[in-house]
């Protein structure tokens, strides 16, 4: 009706409406450019999320500097969040398949970028590298590199797969593959330098250049000690904000922490207010808290803020799973505590018995398994390749041959498993008795 106008109820204008769905696409927005910068530390402006970060940089750097003692720095050319590990002598950190070895090759690689031209050929690369592998510091401790056999080759292309996954490399022309295989003159590969994401690769305190020869820590541990050791206002509260970034980075770096694993100090601080801590990492990640008397965990329901994902697809994944579930049963039975439930210790497990256990699994489950896992013997690497998932993810301690579960191991217990056919899944019955496949 022309001239007719529609009464809106106090508190529900449209102003209102617009205005928290404002602060909402804000909130999600906030929310995706932290999930994002947990996960991709070093970002570059390629990265869907880079925009996000971009808009929301004064507020991320608040709450990263607050809640975890972390910098970040946000430019025109990429973000870096200095994120350092709350735990220096934790072996499960790092990029999936480096060992000491490769670490040394991807901080050699840094170093001829470093003085490179802003293209590099992965030929050239090798080459200089070579000769800063030839330096007799290293070669007094037992390193050396070649370029001679296919394997050193393809040690060498992973730390160019990580520098292009990390944005200090961009593809120009050429592929890896063939210089693996030949080495040939022929065989080889063009690169972009990308100087901002190459300045941010060392998340460190202090540069390891800074110290004088004589000066310089002698051990491994002390010179990670050195590099990150953060200076500590001597104060109460700069005390229990020191410990209060130790844990929050923990919760948000770590699968989960338990409480017997903390100094008394943090123990107590944790304990007395590890809700508080949870609810507001949990608002600003998405996260959701999952406490046991033995700890607190940060799970994310969509599998996305994690380096292991489990469950997962595939025959690692499957496995994995299926070995969690054996170690578990030994810790499956919990005895109550006040108002919460402490799972009991359970007694350790040898390798053998994992691979064993896998064994007789695999006729089970054998045909729903990749056809080289299904030969004999494979599930010796296959008991490894599980046992070394669930120690990133902290449900369990490896020592040599034996094997500790830990509390949390217990979430992973499965029931008796349903298995059916496809066939069956794509059969309706009809009302006449008479089946309908779909097709």
């Amino acid at each position: 009706m022309r001239g007719a106008r529609v009464r809106v109820p106090d508190g529900d204008s449209p102003s209102r409406g617009a205005g928290q769905r404002q602060r909402q696409v804000r909130e999600e927005e906030l929310r995706e450019a932290v999930r994002t910068l947990l996960m991709r530390p070093l970002l570059g402006p390629q990265h869907d999320s880079f925009s996000l970060v971009t808009r929301h940089a004064e507020v991320l750097r608040e709450w990263f500097l607050r809640e975890t003692g972390w910098m970040l720095e946000v430019e025109r050319g990429g973000a870096r969040l200095f994120k350092r590990p709350a735990d220096l002598t934790s072996a499960v950190r790092g990029f999936d398949g480096y060992d000491r070895r490769r670490y040394v090759l991807l901080c050699l690689a840094c170093a001829v970028l470093e003085r490179a031209d802003p293209q590099i050929t992965l030929r050239l690369l090798g080459e200089r590298l070579l000769n800063l592998a030839a330096e007799s510091e290293l070669a007094a401790l037992g390193f050396s590199f070649t370029l001679i056999s296919q394997h050193e080759r393809r040690e060498l292309v992973s730390v160019c797969k990580t520098l292009l996954d990390l944005g200090v490399l961009g593809r120009v022309a050429g592929e890896e593959e063939a210089f693996v295989q030949s080495g040939g003159e022929q065989a080889d590969a063009l690169y972009d330098i990308h100087r901002r994401a190459l300045a941010g690769m060392l998340a460190a305190v202090r540069g390891p250049s800074t110290w004088a020869l004589q000066d310089a820590p002698a051990t491994l541990d002390d010179r990670l000690r050195a590099l990150t050791e953060e200076p500590v206002a001597d104060s109460d509260e700069g005390r229990r904000t020191a410990v209060r970034h130790q844990l929050a980075r923990r919760l948000l770096d770590d699968p989960v922490i338990y409480i017997d694993s903390l100094a008394p100090e943090a123990r107590a601080y944790f304990i007395t207010l590890r809700g508080t801590m949870a609810a507001r990492l949990c608002e600003a990640t998405g996260l959701t808290p999952e406490s046991r008397a033995e700890g607190l965990a940060l799970v994310d329901d969509a599998g996305e803020l994690t380096d292991v994902a489990m469950p997962a697809e595939g025959t690692e994944a499957h496995a994995t799973l299926l070995v969690a579930d054996f170690l578990a049963r030994g810790c499956r039975q919990g005895k109550p505590v006040g108002a919460a439930t402490v799972q009991e210790a359970a007694a350790p497990v040898r390798m053998a018995d994992v691979v064993e256990f896998l064994r007789e699994a695999k006729v089970r489950f054998g045909k729903y398994w990749r056809k080289s896992a299904r030969v004999a013997g494979a599930e010796a690497e296959l008991a490894e390749t599980a046992v070394q998932r669930l120690e990133k993810l902290l449900l369990i301690a490896h020592f040599g041959e034996t094997i500790a579960p830990l509390p949390a191991l217990a979430r992973f217990a499965l029931g008796e498993a349903e298995v059916r056919s496809l066939k069956a899944e794509r059969t309706v019955q009809l009302p006449a008795g008479k089946e309908l496949e779909l097709t």
